[in-house]
C-alpha cells in the first residue's frame, strides 16, 4: 500500500519563476526600466482587484467571459485586473486634478485571464506598457517608438525593427470597398491576418465576409500601393531626430494592428533573430479611454510582450551570468567560528559583493558541494588557525586553487584569485 501523500500541484495555466528563470526576467525588467525612466516615463501600479462593474462591458462579450470574478466577503463583486488600460482609464479619472496634463506613465504587472490554458498561453502572464496621455502632437508618437527602440537595445538586442503605419492611410484606402455587410473595420481586422497567412486566404476570408473576390483583391492592392500620410512622415521625421536609426524603421502598408480603437499611428516591433514574431505593438488610441469611462483624454502607446523578450533575451545568450549567481559562499568551518565567518560575510557585503553565508556548520566537502549546485564561483574558509592569524583561505571552486590572504586585502585578493 502507498502511504506516500501526492504532492502539492501548480494551478493550471499558472507558473513558478524558480531563481535562474526569475533572474532572466528581472534582468530584462530592469533594463527596459532604465529607459523608461530616461525618457521621464513615470511609474504606477494599480490593484490586482477592481469592482467587477469597472472591468466587465469594456473589453466585449468573448472577453467579458474570460474576466476572472467573484463575490468578495464584504458581498462585493470584484474581478481580477484583465489589462493595464482600463485600470489606467479609472486612474486618469479618479485623479485628474492630480496629474500633470500631459501623463507619461509605465506599467509592468500581472493581468489575468480565465483562458483556456495551452502551449504558450497562461492565465497570469506580465503585461509591460508605456503611454503618454493629454496630446495629439506627434512628438509624443515620436517618444514612444523611439522609447521602444532604445528599451530593446539596452537589453541588447542587436537589431530591432520598427513597423510602421497610419490607420488614417488604412481608412482612407479601405473606404471605397466598405459595404453594408462589410464596414472598413472588419477589412482592416482581416487584413491584420495578412503576417500569419498568404494573402490569398485573407482575399477569401473577405471574400467570405460579403466583399467579394474583386473587391478584395482590389482592397489589398489599394493599400499596398497607399501613399505615405503627412502625420506618418513627421513621426519618423521626429523618431530619426531622437536618434533611431533609419535602419530600424519600415514603413508597413499592410500592418493593421486588429483592435478597432486605434486612430493614428500604429506599430510593432520584432527581433528579426528571434522568430517567434512581433515583440510588442501599439499605437494612437485618442478616444478609448472617454470610452472605458475616463476623461476625454487622447493617448498614445505600445504595450511590450515581456514573456517574449525574456524569451528571445535567453535564445539570444543575452543575459548576463552576473546575473545569475551569488558570488561568494563564506562557509562556517565550525560553531566556533560561525562568528568570524558573519561578521567576514559582512565585510563583502558592504563592499558590494553577493555573499552567501552557509547554513550548514563544519563538513567543509558538503558546504563546497552545495556552492557547486548554486553555481557559486568562490568559497572563503575561516579555520581556527584562520581566526587566530587574521587570515582567509579563499577557494575557486572552478579550478580547485586556493589561496590564504590577510583579511585586510581580502576585497582586492578574491578579484585577482578568479571573481570577475
Amino acid at each position: 500500500m502507498n502511504t506516500m501523500s501526492t504532492p502539492p500541484q501548480l494551478l493550471k495555466g499558472f507558473r513558478d519563476f524558480l531563481p535562474t528563470e526569475k533572474r532572466a526576467r528581472d534582468f530584462v525588467a530592469t533594463k527596459v526600466k532604465e529607459v523608461f525612466e530616461q525618457f521621464g516615463f513615470d511609474p504606477i501600479e494599480t490593484p490586482t482587484l477592481e469592482y467587477a462593474s469597472l472591468l466587465l462591458g469594456k473589453y466585449g462579450t468573448e472577453a467579458d467571459k474570460l474576466v476572472y470574478t467573484f463575490t468578495d466577503r464584504g458581498e462585493r463583486q470584484v474581478g481580477l485586473r484583465y489589462d493595464q488600460t482600463v485600470p489606467t482609464a479609472r486612474v486618469l479619472s479618479q485623479y485628474q486634478n492630480e496629474l500633470p496634463r500631459f501623463f507619461r506613465r509605465y506599467q509592468m504587472q500581472s493581468v489575468f485571464r480565465a483562458d483556456k490554458p495551452q502551449r504558450g498561453r497562461y492565465r497570469e502572464f506580465t503585461q509591460c506598457d508605456i503611454d503618454i496621455f493629454g496630446s495629439t502632437s506627434p512628438v509624443a508618437d515620436a517618444e514612444i517608438i523611439a522609447c521602444t527602440y532604445f528599451a530593446f537595445k539596452n537589453v541588447g538586442f542587436p537589431t530591432v525593427i520598427l513597423k510602421l503605419n497610419d490607420r488614417q492611410t488604412l481608412f482612407s484606402a479601405l473606404e471605397p470597398f466598405a459595404t453594408e455587410t462589410v464596414d472598413v473595420l472588419s477589412i482592416i481586422q482581416s487584413i491584420d491576418k495578412l503576417d500569419k497567412m498568404p494573402a490569398e486566404k485573407v482575399v477569401s476570408e473577405l471574400s467570405e465576409k460579403g466583399l467579394g473576390l474583386d473587391a478584395a483583391q482590389k482592397a489589398l492592392d489599394a493599400i499596398q500601393f497607399a501613399s505615405v500620410s503627412e502625420n506618418l512622415t513627421e513621426v519618423i521625421s521626429l523618431v530619426k531626430a531622437l536618434g533611431v536609426p533609419d535602419s530600424a524603421l519600415q514603413i508597413s502598408p499592410t500592418l493593421a494592428r486588429g483592435l478597432d480603437y486605434y486612430t493614428g499611428t500604429i506599430y510593432e516591433v520584432s527581433v528579426p533573430e528571434f522568430s517567434s514574431g512581433s515583440c510588442g505593438g501599439g499605437g494612437r488610441y485618442d478616444n478609448l479611454i472617454e470610452q472605458l469611462g475616463g476623461p476625454v483624454v487622447p493617448a498614445v502607446g505600445i504595450a511590450f510582450g515581456f514573456d517574449r523578450m525574456v524569451e528571445a533575451a535567453k535564445d539570444l545568450n543575452l543575459i548576463p551570468a552576473s546575473t545569475k549567481n551569488t558570488q561568494v559562499l563564506v562557509t562556517v568551518f565550525a560553531a566556533e567560528t560561525a562568528t568570524e565567518s558573519a561578521k567576514i560575510a559582512t565585510r563583502l557585503r558592504t563592499s558590494g559583493l553577493c555573499t552567501e553565508l552557509c547554513p550548514l556548520i563544519g563538513k567543509l566537502d558538503k558546504q563546497f558541494k552545495y556552492a557547486d549546485q548554486k553555481n557559486i564561483p568562490i568559497a572563503l574558509v575561516i579555520g581556527p588557525d584562520e581566526v587566530d592569524k587574521k587570515q582567509v583561505t579563499i577557494k575557486n571552486l572552478a579550478t580547485g586553487q586556493q589561496r590564504t590572504v590577510k583579511q585586510d586585502v581580502l576585497i582586492s585578493e578574491i578579484a585577482r584569485f578568479g571573481l570577475h
